[in-house]
């Protein structure tokens, strides 16, 4: 993957200019980066993380705690998974500067929105696809395996979401087992995975199904589950040792 770039929240503090360079993991702001080719993965918590892109902000599934984002750009794009708290938290949104942001939705969350941003937001089934701000958006199922006492997530409620970013493909999973439509998935850069139980799924489902649809780079991310996290070391060592070509990063997910 080119030009993929993490750093962690807190470098957004910083001020200094840096010299570019491909290969690195740290970029301060103002760092003399390519944009049309790079693509910055910002961390926030949980299933919250934002994504900069050609100039563009992207902010997917903001929750909790407002002053995590106040380091951040302002957002022309919000996508936003399912109705759950740690997806849709409309106390967040509130906090938000959204006067310049489209937000993506499926119908279940749309229902659920202040009145007031319901105009802006466009609403996508599973299988929809759009174009905003250059940045191509299509709408993937993401549901839990039939359970007739405990349908966590039915299927078409909540979306998971295929970004095209120039020649970059990128993959957000929301919360959801190792479907189908998730295994069948192709010429995926950059993939978030979550594996948490008894909401999603277990990391050898996860591992299972990445070595499936083998994105180039996979970010675990969304798992923290009932009984505290999900072992994302083991999730590491299973597609190493399935596919040492994909590349698993980590993030600080879960700040203190």
């Amino acid at each position: 993957m080119r030009h993929l770039i993490l750093f962690p929240l807190l470098a957004l503090a910083c001020s200094d200019p840096a010299p570019y360079a491909a290969d690195a993991t740290d970029i301060p702001p103002g760092a003399d980066v390519p944009v049309e080719e790079a693509i910055l993965i910002h961390p926030i918590q949980h299933s919250a993380f934002a994504i900069t892109w050609n100039e563009q902000h992207i902010l997917v599934d903001p929750h909790g705690d407002s002053e995590l984002y106040t380091r951040l750009p302002i957002a022309g794009l919000v996508l936003l998974t399912d109705i759950h708290g740690d997806h849709l938290d409309t106390t967040t949104l509130r906090a938000l500067d959204l006067t310049k942001a489209q937000l993506i939705a499926p119908q279940a969350v749309m229902d659920l929105l202040p009145v007031d941003m319901r105009a802006q937001c466009i609403v996508l089934a599973n299988g929809d696809s759009t174009k905003v701000k250059g940045i191509g958006i299509e709408a993937i199922p993401m549901y839990n395996m039939p359970d007739p006492n405990d349908p966590r997530h039915p299927k078409g409620r909540g979306n998971g979401y295929l970004l095209t970013l120039g020649k970059e493909r990128v993959y957000i999973s929301g919360d959801t087992e190792d479907i189908p439509e998730m295994r069948a998935l192709k010429n995926i850069d950059i993939a978030f995975v979550c594996m948490n139980l008894p909401y999603t799924m277990s990391v050898e489902q996860a591992a299972s199904a990445v070595l499936e649809f083998k994105p180039k780079v996979v970010y675990p991310y969304h798992y923290r589950g009932k009984d505290g996290f999900s072992d994302v070391a083991q999730f590491k060592q299973l597609v190493g040792a399935g596919d040492d070509a994909i590349e698993v990063r980590s993030g600080e997910w879960y700040p203190e």
